[in-house]
């Protein structure tokens, strides 16, 4: 596929987890679709579907313009030097359209168990990422150096990451949070770091339906994610909002659902917040189905939302 003009994340983009479970040939035609529809950005994530770097080359080499960001590439799972060799390549090949997203939500002096599989622990999160990230820039390059080199972004909640995330990398992707959080993020991180924002919506109009979708994808965060439980308590949420299934105040906060300008209002919310940009994760009762007709529904409504402006690189 000839590449054209990189069109940068732009204001709205998706968050996905389901072209996990498509086959390759799937992907490629919606990622071209959600290209076609103006997204700015495609975000998709990484447990134990594809691996990132796999998945990155996937939908870059199946679009021309979309930006491609892991959101985010488990540190956990590879080297240091794997990750930067990794992110000059697709650097090289897809000019200024890749972003390298960081995270290891599983990194504390504990082993965790995902599927049955025991992730290693490398430390305490803030200097296990420091590291990580000297690592990768002191990792020799023998193969052509990308230019632009790729933008890197850390998955960040906390004051403390947020703010390596400005002193060290483009910025931040924040994941599972309500729009205070993002007043918040812009605040630490300063006016010129990138803040690219996850917001799950339900595009329903049978709100108690929705809502039931939404009040599942919050449980199984604050149940089985220690990092999400407390990002929500320093944001004021307590037992009674936690403790027994989350309250009806943390789902309303966490999730948007119902109609297009339900969700329309959240994300130009975020970004009046101080937000750059926010990805959508679209939920349903059935995780395993591309939603494409929301994709679709949504385009419309929210490609031309604008920002609050736009960072340098």
């Amino acid at each position: 596929m000839t590449e054209g003009t990189p069109t940068g994340p732009g204001r709205v983009g998706i968050w996905t987890f389901a072209y996990d479970g498509q086959p390759a040939g799937r992907v490629r035609e919606s990622a071209a679709e959600l290209e076609e529809l103006g997204y700015g950005a495609l975000w998709y994530g990484e447990a134990f579907g594809r691996d990132t770097v796999g998945q990155a080359w996937l939908l870059l080499s199946a679009t021309r313009r979309i930006t491609v960001a892991s959101g985010i590439a488990n540190i956990a799972f590879r080297d240091p030097i794997a990750t930067a060799a990794a992110a000059r390549t697709l650097g090289e090949a897809f000019p200024g359209r890749y972003v390298l997203g960081l995270g290891g939500h599983r990194v504390d002096d504990t082993v965790h168990e995902v599927d049955g599989y025991s992730v290693p622990a490398r430390g305490k999160a803030l200097t296990t990422m420091r590291t990580y990230l000297e690592a990768m820039d002191a990792a020799p390059a023998h193969s052509p150096v990308p230019d632009p080199a790729p933008r890197r972004v850390l998955a960040a909640l906390g004051p403390k990451m947020l703010g390596l995330a400005a002193e060290s990398t483009w910025g931040a992707h924040t994941y599972f949070v309500p729009v205070e959080h993002t007043a918040q993020a812009r605040r630490i991180m300063g006016p010129d770091a990138f803040l690219g924002v996850e917001q799950a919506v339900v595009l329903d109009t049978d709100l108690r339906r929705a809502r039931e979708v939404a009040t599942a994808h919050v449980a199984g965060y604050v149940a089985a994610a220690p990092h999400q439980q407390a990002n929500v308590r320093r944001l004021g949420f307590g037992d009674q909002d936690i403790v027994g299934g989350p309250s009806r105040r943390l789902v309303d906060a966490i999730v948007a659902y119902g109609d297009t300008e339900a969700i329309r209002r959240r994300v130009q919310q975020h970004l009046d917040a101080g937000a750059d940009h926010v990805c959508l994760q679209v939920l349903s009762a059935d995780p395993t189905r591309l939603p494409e007709r929301e994709w679709r529904e949504l385009a419309s409504a929210l490609v031309p939302l604008q920002p609050r402006r736009t960072p340098s690189a």
